[in-house]
């Protein structure tokens, strides 16, 4: 069946007959039961966007009907229905993980309501699940190194708290991976991971971006619009590369911070939050005090629980596994088949430096997924590695200009992102193109926007 479809279970023939023909005018598909056995026959092979289950029934009742529905893992809406309701039997339903309780005689009208909002529950919990499943994947901690297993640990003692964390690394470490990993194990983790990069967005609006700003407050403000910080309320907020924040922001983030309370530009309304803040830099912020452009008392209330991430080189003996992982996810994701490393092709990873670390090992290994062909890829495959007469001699393996010029640009775009640490705006500028022209020749390539 479908999520559109809806299983009657009912004892009466009128009730039965009534509800299907309603349904059905809705355009749900509905199948019928008139026990509670009938109903566990027809669920052994079928799911149910949605079940209306009637209390009393013959045999075994609605109750333990639904009881054993959720032993058995069936996880369909269920709505319980009763003539004879009370509060106590819709407490019990409402334990058993009923959706929700409706008496007769039916109101047909709040029936085909409660069933809708039933059945739409239910697409966005598996969307909600699905999504969680992708971004499990997007942000998983890959590897065994030392320096992983102690991180880990790190992250499965600090997680549970509300305490600030610095995150200390090169770009391309992972410090995002980390934040989400802080964020997915705390108390907090069923509201949203807000981010904000500082150094992704002009100065002039990094305030706003944070704080909010209200209607009329500066040339453009034609409404009022939410900050960050009230964005996260009771949830995390991950402020990325602070030390390009500019001493205006630093002094107002400073007051947030001791007092979670702000207003937001134009008003002078203050809006309390509860946010807890994880940071992070590459830059090392204590040259930054030392030269007058980072606060010292900004950088103790961000540094409560600082964390080195630790950078690729340190961890080689992750690497086979951090290609496998990513062969795995560009893979799957573009439609290709696994590629298989060789071992000098994985001996050549491990003794490479990687100055652009998980990041650019990531962008290394979905080149070759897109643009090799051959299953096995051998030293000679990586582009970072290969000498320069193999470079050379695999420019002349395209079939026409077309497809060279594209294998060219696509290699260049990849680099200029890589040094831009993935912003789409920095690499335009490096490149000397139109942002938007940049956007829509990523587009045609096939490279993913991660701005």
């Amino acid at each position: 069946m479908t999520s559109n479809s809806v299983l009657v279970v009912d004892d009466e023939p009128g009730i039965r007959s009534t509800l299907k023909d309603v349904l059905e005018d809705e355009g749900y598909e509905v199948v019928c039961a008139a026990s509670g056995e009938e109903c566990l026959r027809l669920t052994e092979s079928d799911r149910f966007g949605c079940i209306l289950l009637d209390i009393w029934l013959p045999g075994i009742d609605g109750l333990e009907t639904l009881e054993k529905l959720r032993a058995l893992g069936h996880e369909d809406a269920v709505i319980m229905i009763s003539g004879h309701g009370n509060i106590e039997t819709a407490v019990n339903a409402t334990k058993l993980g009923a959706f929700d309780f409706i008496e007769k005689p039916l109101s047909l009208e709040k029936t085909v309501l409660t069933v809708r909002n039933a059945i739409r529950q239910q697409e966005l919990e598996r969307l909600s699940s699905n999504l969680s499943e992708k971004i499990g994947q997007d942000y998983e901690m890959v590897g065994g190194s030392v320096a992983m297993r102690a991180l880990r640990k790190q992250i499965a003692i600090v997680a549970p708290t509300d305490g600030r964390v610095l995150l200390s690394g090169e770009s391309g470490t992972g410090k995002e991976l980390v934040a989400r990993a802080i964020h997915a194990s705390s108390r907090r983790s069923r509201l949203p991971f807000v981010e904000i990069n500082s150094a992704a967005i002009p100065e002039e609006l990094v305030e706003s971006e944070l704080f909010g700003h209200s209607k009329g407050a500066f040339s453009g403000a034609t409404k009022a619009k939410k900050g960050k910080f009230e964005i996260a309320d009771g949830a995390t907020l991950f402020l990325d590369e602070i030390g390009d924040m500019s001493a205006k922001v630093q002094a107002k983030m400073l007051r947030v911070l001791e007092e979670q309370r702000f207003e937001p530009v134009g008003s002078n309304t203050p809006v309390n939050v509860d946010v807890r803040v994880i940071s992070a830099t590459n830059q090392r912020l204590d040259d930054l005090i030392e030269s007058g452009r980072f606060r010292s008392d900004l950088f103790y209330r961000l540094n409560v629980i600082p964390f080195q991430i630790p950078p690729l080189r340190e961890r080689v003996e992750d690497i086979p596994a951090l290609a496998e992982h990513f062969n795995k996810r560009y893979s799957g994701e573009y439609g290709k088949p696994l590629k298989v490393f060789s071992d000098d092709a994985l001996e050549s990873m491990m003794n490479y430096t990687w100055p652009g670390n998980v990041r650019e090992l990531r962008n290394t290994i979905e080149r070759v997924v897109i643009m090799n062909r051959k299953r096995k890829i051998t030293a000679g495959d990586l582009p970072e590695f290969s000498s320069a007469e193999e470079r050379s001699a695999s420019t002349y393996r395209f079939p026409s200009f077309k497809d060279a010029t594209d294998a060219y640009q696509r290699e260049f775009i990849l680099h200029k992102l890589a040094e831009a640490e993935g912003n789409v705006t920095k690499a335009a500028e490096s490149m000397g193109v139109d942002r938007s022209h940049l956007y829509r020749r990523m587009k045609s390539l096939g490279i993913q926007v991660r701005d």
